[in-house]
């Protein structure tokens, strides 16, 4: 079974039930404590997973052993009034007393709180907010909260009733995931991750996810890879555009993903390289795991409340670029890509994909992206964000070789990294006042650069006042 799923534990035998509980780890969607635990404890772990993506917490349980609550009628109830007297509104959580076996095999008591994730923003009675991150609750501070609270539109267009049937739904797909989740039902399988609504009707969500034809209500819920011959895209008749390489990839989500997944394979420019056999091999510009990640990422986080484009997969001979439609969520900042922590816009399509082994964690896959790129010697994934857009590039350009950075000024490789990642020309006075540096520290700099070959200078005359510098990856 994949994932955790809380209504499928309550349908095994006591004794199975308290083996799953125990054993399955702490994640976005789960999580254990004692029958000691502080209500204030409850109510912030309540709060994190309505905030995030939902999820179950079960008390009675600690370091590995079943505690129960028969001995603690009072918890229980104070336990039960959590939601409502201790959040701020008060948290939809549906509260269930589970019977398991300890390990004695004598029948004990565990609590299950099952949340779902909501389309307002909800606090402590202390005015602390919180969201889940991976297997962790973080508190936020004023301007996170902020940007959180604006967010939560997101999630309500994703819950929203899609104005669609059942018969629009691709069954051998839904077949597929309630197999994949282990239901038995199909059509419960929608209703455990919150695709139907309460009167089983479709969500945006499940329709995007599992329609034959989403584009129906979703005009631009599509993939489009194009392939280019050039490292510039041109224009008009100097269009760099290669001649049957421009694909639009639609269809249910879990699909799409997959299908845009083998034509980038197969469209990718290659470089030849030495293998550890000491025999040349082609291999992708750059490694399939971080592309794939990038891929992945933007199908699952874009907004797909903004109906007028498309997410857009562009490869050039030098590079791939990722463009999906949608800012980042308010708690990521671009400019620290590794610092990005776990929220999704989309916390039910992400949930599925997760159970469909589609998806890691969103900052989890962030740093995969880095891990790969690092891992060949090329620079870092670069993420940029327009008013509508979040754009990926993945370069296949060699970071910095170690004798070459000895032989260069110090604080140059901040200067080729200031030129690659804004990917324009600058000139001196510019990039100085960009890093807070002189200007003749700064000219020393890019010379050394120039002379190595990984920086380029325009300009009519040494005294051109209009001169620019570029890094050599980014000229096109």
């Amino acid at each position: 079974m994949a994932g955790f799923d809380i209504e499928r534990v309550l349908e095994l035998p006591p004794q199975a039930r308290a083996e799953r509980l125990i054993k399955e780890p702490e994640s976005q969607w789960y999580e254990r404590k004692s029958v000691r635990v502080d209500t204030k404890a409850v109510a912030r772990a309540l709060i994190a997973f309505a905030n995030a993506e939902g999820g179950s917490l079960i008390v009675g349980i600690h370091d590995g052993n079943i505690e129960g609550l028969e001995k603690h009628p009072d918890v229980a109830n104070r336990l039960r009034r959590v939601p409502i007297e201790m959040v701020v509104p008060p948290v939809r959580a549906k509260v269930t007393d589970v019977t398991v076996e300890d390990a004695n095999g004598l029948p004990q008591t565990v609590l299950a709180f099952s949340v779902e994730p909501s389309s307002q923003l909800h606090r402590a009675t202390d005015e602390s907010t919180y969201i889940r991150a991976g297997d962790s609750t973080l508190k936020l501070n004023y301007v996170q909260e902020r940007e959180l609270m604006f967010d939560r539109t997101a999630v309500t267009f994703e819950s929203e009733v899609a104005d669609a049937d059942l018969e629009e739904l691709d069954s051998e797909l839904i077949e597929a995931f309630a197999s994949t989740i282990g239901h038995p039902s199909p059509e419960r399988s929608l209703f455990a991750r919150h695709l139907l609504t309460r009167d089983s009707r479709l969500t945006n969500a499940a329709y995007l996810l599992f329609a034959t034809d989403p584009e129906r209500l979703f005009p631009n819920a599509n993939i489009r890879v194009v392939s280019y011959l050039e490292n510039s895209r041109g224009e008009g008749a100097s269009q760099s555009l290669q001649s049957g390489r421009d694909i639009r990839i639609s269809g249910p989500l879990l699909k799409s993903v997959i299908e845009a997944q083998e034509v980038i394979a197969e469209w990718m420019p290659q470089r030849r390289i030495l293998s550890d056999s000491g025999r040349f091999t082609d291999t992708s510009i750059v490694p399939q795991a971080a592309w794939l990640e990038g891929l992945v990422n933007a199908t699952v986080h874009r907004s797909y409340s903004l109906v007028g484009d498309h997410i857009r997969v562009e490869l050039f001979p030098n590079r791939i670029e990722i463009t999906s439609p949608g800012r980042f969520p308010g708690l990521a900042d671009p400019s620290k890509p590794l610092e990005i922590p776990r929220y999704s816009r989309n916390p039910r399509i992400a949930r599925v994909c997760s159970d469909m082994g589609l998806t890691q964690e969103l900052g989890e896959g962030i740093r995969r992206m880095f891990t790969e790129m690092r891992r060949l010697d090329l620079t870092d994934p670069i993420f940029e964000q327009t008013a509508a857009s979040v754009r990926l590039t993945l370069r296949a350009t060699t970071r910095l070789d170690s004798t070459v950075a000895k032989r260069l000024p110090k604080g140059s490789a901040e200067v080729l990294t200031f030129l690659e990642q804004t990917g324009r020309a600058f000139g001196t006075g510019e990039i100085a006042l960009a890093l807070d540096r002189s200007r003749p520290t700064v000219l020393k700099q890019l010379n050394a650069l120039r002379t190595e070959g990984l920086v380029t200078w325009e300009g009519k005359s040494a005294r051109d006042p209009r001169a620019s510098w570029s890094a050599a990856s980014t000229v096109q």
